[in-house]
C-alpha cells in the first residue's frame, strides 16, 4: 500500500510543471469565477450588475456633480443607467498610452477614481472592480460619455472592446455618462430575467438615501407581471429622506411614540455624515434595521450598526438616570431596545471598508464612533424634550428586558402543565403548539441557515435551533468538555428529555428531531457528529424512532417554467435523463448551503411535510435491558464497533480502517 502511494505521489509530481500554471489576464478571472465578484450567477447576482452601475451614478450625485439619474429596463433585458454628472474621462491614460481612460476603467480590474479623496470624498467602496465586472459579465455593453461639449462612445463584447473610442459629435446641453448593457446568457443562463420590482425598489431606496437626487424609472410594461404594482414609469424624489423611507416601511403601524426619532448630522470634517430614522411599533411583529453606507445596502450590518446600538442604549440609560427611572432599565441591553424597533440608518464615510466584494457588511472602525457621537447627542435632546413620550419608551424597553430575563433565568418554562417544565436556550425559535405530538425540531448549522429555516418553517409545529459550526465529537471528548460545551447544552435544553439513564421520552418536547445540514461533505460531517451525539448520549431517542435526517437538494434544474431539485450528482444525472431529456437547454445551479437558499425553496424541498423526504435513523435495540435476538446482538455490536472506530479516541483504528477500505474508493475530489 505504501509503495502504491509513493508511486502515485511521484507520478503526480512529475506531471505537475510550469505549464500547469495559468495566468488569467484582463477580465478573464471574472468570467471564470463570477461568484468571487458578484456572489454567484443566480438572479440575485444578476441584479448586482445593475447595483454596480447605479452606485457609480449615485457617487456622482453624492459628490455634488449630478442631480438626475435615469434607469430603464428594456423588453430585451437591456438595462440603461444615465446620469448628468461629469462624464467618465475619455482622454489618453498617462500609463496606458494606447488606451483612453474610459477603456482602462471598463476593461481593467482595480482601475478607478475612488482610491483618492481628490475626486470622491465618499463613494461606494475602494475595490475598483465594479463596472469592469459588469462589462466582463455582459455579452454587450455600450458606454456613452457627454463631456466637454462632445459625445464619445465605445462598445464591448464580454469585456473586450468592439472597436475604438468613437467621436459622435458635439453637444451643447448634454453631459454625463450613459451605460447600456445586456447580461451574458453564458454566465446567467439564456432564460435569466431581471425582476422589475427588484430594480424599482433598488432605485427607490437610492432616492430615499440621498434626498437631493431625482431618479427617473422606466420599464417596458410587458415585463411587469399581473398583480405586480411596480409602475412602468416613475419619478423618485424624496425630500424627507429616511423619514419618508421609514414611514413607507412601517405602513401605518401603531407606534409607542407618536413621532419617530429622526435626524441627520455631519462629522467633524463636514464630509462624513449620518442620517437615521427610528420608531418602535406597538405590536408583536418583528422589527428591522436597514443600514446603508454611501448608499450601499449592508444587510449583514457592521460597525455603523454597532454605533447606533451603543448610542440608543447610552441615551436610554442617561435619560432614565436623570428622570429617576434608572432601576427600570439598569439591566436593559441594546438588544432590548432594538428587538422590536424599526430602524433606517445611512452613513457617508471616507474610504469605506467592506467585508467582501459584494459589500454586505461594513467594517470601517471609524463608523462606530461617527454614528454613536452623532446619534447620542440628538437622542438625548429628543428624549428630554418630550418626557411623556420618553417615559412610554422607557416602560416599553423595561418590559422587553423583563421578558428576556425571565426567559433566561427561569429554571423551568412550562409548555403544557406545571409538571412539565424546562429551560429554553436563547437561540431556539420554538413552535407555538403546546403538545409535543406533531411537532418537529430542526437542528441546523449556523445562523445563516437558521435565518432561512425560520422564515420557511410552519410556526405552529416547527422549531428551529441553529448550532455554531461543527459540534463537539462526543465519542472522543472528555466528560468535562462535554459538560462545558455551550452548543450541546443548548440542544439538551431544547429537547428537555435528559440524557443517558435520565432520558425520559415523555419529557421530549418534539415528536421528530430532524438534523438539517448542507448537502455537501461538511454538512455530512456535521450530521455524523450529531448522530454520534444522539447515539452516545440519547440512545433511546434514536431507538424510539424520533431522529431523522433532512434531505436538502444540492442542485436546482430549470428548463422554462419546469423546476426540479436534485439531492446529489447521481440524482441530478437521473433527472437529466428522465425529466429533461431532449427538451432544450437545462440551467443547473448548485446551492452553496441552506443559508443560500430562498426560504420558499427551503420550505418546498426540505421542510414541507407534504413534499419533503426524510430519512429515519434506525438502529437495533440499544437498551441493555432489551431482550435481543442473536442477529440483533450481532448488529448492535457491529454498530458500536463502527462508531468507536470512525469517531472514537483512537486514531490508529481510523487509519487502519482507511487502509483496509481505500481500494473501494473510485474517486476523490481534491
Amino acid at each position: 500500500m505504501s509503495d502504491l502511494f509513493q508511486n502515485t505521489a511521484r507520478k503526480s509530481s512529475d506531471e505537475y510543471s510550469a505549464k500547469d500554471i495559468e495566468v488569467l489576464e484582463g477580465l478573464e478571472p471574472v468570467r471564470r469565477r463570477p461568484g468571487m465578484y458578484i456572489g454567484g450567477t443566480d438572479e440575485n447576482a444578476m441584479h448586482h450588475l445593475v447595483a454596480e452601475v447605479l452606485d457609480n451614478a449615485m457617487d456622482e450625485a453624492v459628490a455634488g456633480h449630478a442631480s438626475r439619474i435615469e434607469i430603464e429596463l428594456g423588453a430585451d433585458q437591456t438595462v440603461t443607467v444615465r446620469d448628468n454628472g461629469r462624464g467618465i474621462p475619455v482622454d489618453q491614460h498617462p500609463k496606458h498610452k494606447d488606451k483612453s481612460a474610459l477603456e482602462v476603467i471598463m476593461t481593467t480590474l482595480h482601475a478607478g477614481a475612488k482610491f483618492s479623496d481628490s475626486t470622491y470624498s465618499t463613494s461606494g467602496g475602494l475595490h475598483g472592480v465594479g463596472v469592469s465586472v459588469v462589462n466582463a459579465l455582459s455579452d454587450w455593453m455600450e458606454v456613452e460619455v457627454a463631456r466637454d461639449r462632445n459625445i464619445w462612445s465605445q462598445t464591448y463584447c464580454r469585456g473586450i472592446p468592439d472597436g475604438g473610442l468613437i467621436d459622435k459629435g458635439s453637444t451643447q446641453n448634454r453631459r454625463g455618462t450613459t451605460v447600456r448593457f445586456h447580461p451574458d446568457g453564458e454566465i446567467f443562463g439564456e432564460r435569466a430575467r431581471f425582476r422589475p420590482s427588484a430594480l424599482y425598489r433598488m432605485a427607490r431606496s437610492k432616492a430615499y438615501l440621498f434626498k437631493v437626487v431625482e431618479i427617473h424609472w422606466r420599464c417596458d410594461a410587458a415585463l411587469i407581471a399581473d398583480g405586480d404594482e411596480t409602475p412602468a414609469e416613475a419619478v423618485l424624489h424624496y425630500p424627507g429622506g429616511l423619514s419618508d423611507f421609514l414611514a413607507g416601511a412601517i405602513n401605518g403601524r401603531e407606534t409607542i411614540t407618536p413621532t419617530a426619532f429622526t435626524g441627520e448630522a455631519a462629522g467633524p470634517d463636514g464630509v462624513e455624515r449620518v442620517e437615521w430614522a427610528v420608531t418602535w411599533p406597538d405590536d408583536n411583529d418583528d422589527g428591522f434595521l436597514s443600514a446603508y453606507c454611501n448608499t450601499i445596502p449592508t444587510p449583514n450590518g457592521g460597525t455603523h450598526e454597532s454605533g447606533l446600538r451603543a448610542a440608543l442604549l447610552k441615551g436610554v440609560r442617561a435619560y432614565a438616570d436623570h428622570a429617576g427611572l434608572a432601576r427600570k432599565v439598569q439591566k436593559a441591553t441594546a438588544e432590548d431596545i432594538m428587538v422590536g424597533a424599526c430602524c433606517m440608518l445611512s452613513v457617508f464615510v471616507r474610504d469605506p471598508q467592506f467585508q467582501g466584494q459584494t459589500k454586505e457588511k461594513l467594517v470601517s472602525p471609524q463608523a462606530t464612533k461617527l454614528v454613536e457621537t452623532a446619534v447620542k447627542d440628538h437622542f438625548d435632546h429628543w428624549l428630554s424634550g418630550t418626557p411623556e413620550m420618553a417615559n412610554a419608551l422607557i416602560e416599553y424597553i423595561a418590559e422587553r428586558a423583563d421578558e428576556r430575563l425571565k426567559r433566561r433565568q427561569a429554571k423551568e418554562v412550562s409548555r403544557k402543565t406545571a409538571t412539565r417544565k424546562l429551560r429554553l436556550p436563547g437561540k431556539l425559535s420554538d413552535c407555538s403548539r403546546s403538545d409535543a405530538a406533531g411537532t418537529e425540531l430542526f437542528i441546523v448549522e449556523g445562523d445563516s441557515a437558521g435565518g432561512s429555516a425560520k422564515q420557511a418553517r410552519a410556526r405552529a409545529t416547527q422549531a428551529i435551533l441553529p448550532l455554531r459550526g461543527k459540534i463537539l465529537n462526543v465519542a472522543s471528548a472528555s466528560a468535562d468538555k462535554l459538560r462545558a460545551n455551550q452548543e450541546l447544552s443548548n440542544l439538551l435544553q431544547a429537547l428537555g428529555c435528559g440524557t443517558g439513564s435520565s432520558y425520559d421520552e415523555a419529557a421530549l418536547r418534539y415528536e421528530k428531531v430532524i438534523i438539517m445540514t448542507d448537502a455537501d461533505v461538511d454538512g455530512a460531517h456535521i450530521a455524523s457528529l450529531l448522530m454520534t451525539f444522539f447515539f452516545r448520549e440519547m440512545p433511546k431517542l434514536v431507538e424510539d424512532g424520533h431522529l431523522y435526517l433532512a434531505l436538502p437538494p444540492l442542485y436546482r434544474l430549470t428548463q422554462g417554467t419546469k423546476v426540479s431539485y436534485a439531492r446529489d450528482d447521481e440524482h441530478k444525472d437521473e433527472l437529466m435523463e428522465t425529466e429533461f431529456s431532449g427538451r432544450g437547454k437545462v440551467e443547473i445551479s448548485r446551492f452553496k448551503g441552506l443559508g443560500e437558499m430562498m426560504p420558499a425553496q427551503l420550505k418546498e424541498t426540505t421542510m414541507d411535510p407534504a413534499k419533503r423526504i426524510l430519512l429515519k435513523v434506525a438502529v437495533p435495540p440499544l437498551s441493555k435491558s432489551a431482550e435481543l435476538t442473536p442477529d440483533q446482538a450481532t448488529e448492535r455490536k457491529r454498530l458500536e464497533t463502527t462508531v468507536e472506530t470512525l469517531m472514537g479516541r483512537k486514531p490508529e483504528l481510523r487509519f487502519a480502517y482507511i487502509q483496509e477500505n481505500a481500494r473501494f474508493v473510485e474517486d476523490i475530489d481534491v
